[in-house]
């Protein structure tokens, strides 16, 4: 079913199933095939991490729940001891899927928290309390990305013209989206936007997905080169920068797709707005800035090869960092389920995740 504002269900590109099993949107096919992935077991929701079947910071936190949940349910039941240690070894296995990903992680931490807070239940009991949160970590996200996208769309002009970058929409999470939320939703209310999208190279979920994702709600867009936004700067013709994020740290900086940073430098440049929409999930307290994020880098072949087809000599080397940092006195703004965050972050990250100071 289509995503959108109209009433009808929202697009999820993962659910548990009456079944037990994992049923995932297989975002690789996208957009001239839907296929849906059935995962029973642990290691085939690791799989589809790695793989990216499945991808998106926030959708990623609810594969990792739902994927821990699963893999919890084949653990012995005889013995408290050997459930605990085998399930850490599940959530060891599972950290080293996407090393950048802050909301994997948190939500590996949150379900990590459901089992030494339940010792009191039996192992069966146990395994049931572990899918009812994922499930609830599931229907948080997209509640989050409502009410951030209901906040953030005061931040859109009427008729403004909005780049983003990469694909931070209902494939990205568990519905509606962050960054594509907010468009979304104002288009929703009736704003008359045009989206420009980066193709965003190397994995193209700019032109594969979030492209699919507008012409579905029917929201006006022009697919675009990545290397071609300086340009439509230049001439006036966008009028903000609107991506979501992967980790935000202590100090706003801010990792997402590869390209951001460069998107930033353009915008400080023209004097146009680059806003960040994400959950509070995305930002890490621990991590106090840009330097300390893990960048995880995929294969060479995405780079050397565009849908499986070489486009580049055979054997030249490639380089493929999946992200890069945006630091964050270049952000103009994070858009968050609690409010819009403005500088200086030191000072309004912690307040929106309600602790005292960050790690300085």
């Amino acid at each position: 079913m289509p995503p959108g504002d109209s009433g009808e269900m929202p697009l999820k590109p993962i659910e548990w199933t009456a079944e037990a099993t994992i049923r995932l949107l297989d975002q690789r096919m996208l957009p001239h095939q839907e296929v849906w992935v059935e995962c029973r077991d642990f290691p085939s929701v690791l799989s589809a991490i790695r793989d990216m079947l499945i991808r998106g910071a926030p959708a990623l936190a609810i594969a990792a729940a739902m994927g821990l949940a699963l893999g919890a349910q084949a653990l012995p039941e005889e013995d408290p001891g050997a459930f605990a240690a085998g399930f850490r070894a599940l959530a060891e296995e599972m950290g080293k899927t996407r090393p950048t990903a802050r909301n994997l992680f948190w939500a590996i931490e949150r379900m990590a928290r459901v089992v030494q807070e339940s010792q009191s239940l039996s192992i069966p009991m146990l395994k049931e309390r572990l899918i009812q949160e994922a499930l609830a970590i599931a229907e948080e996200d997209l509640r989050t990305n409502l009410k951030l996208s209901e906040l953030g769309k005061a931040l859109i002009p009427r008729g403004a013209r909005i780049l983003t970058h990469c694909n931070a929409g209902a494939l990205a999470t568990g519905g509606h989206g962050t960054a594509l939320g907010v468009i979304r939703s104002a288009f929703a209310e009736g704003n008359p936007i045009l989206v420009y999208v980066d193709e965003t190279r190397p994995y193209l979920q700019g032109s594969r997905l979030t492209a699919w994702e507008l012409m579905q709600d029917q929201i006006p867009m022009v697919l675009i080169t990545d290397s071609m936004a300086g340009y439509f700067m230049a001439k006036g013709e966008i009028d903000l920068v609107l991506v979501g994020a992967d980790r935000v740290a202590a100090n706003g900086d801010t990792a997402n797709k590869i390209g951001t940073y460069s998107l930033s430098v353009l915008c400080r440049a023209h004097r146009i707005p680059f806003y960040v929409a994400a959950p509070l999930s995305s930002f890490d307290p621990s991590t106090a800035n840009g330097a300390e994020i893990v960048i995880e880098q995929r294969g060479e072949d995405e780079v050397r090869c565009v849908q499986g087809v070489l486009v580049a000599p055979a054997g030249a080397r490639a380089a493929n960092p999946a992200f890069d940092i945006t630091p964050g006195d270049q952000i103009s703004g994070f858009i968050t389920e609690r409010g819009i965050l403005r500088p200086p972050y030191h000072q309004s990250i912690p307040e929106a995740l309600g602790i005292s100071s960050l790690k300085a």
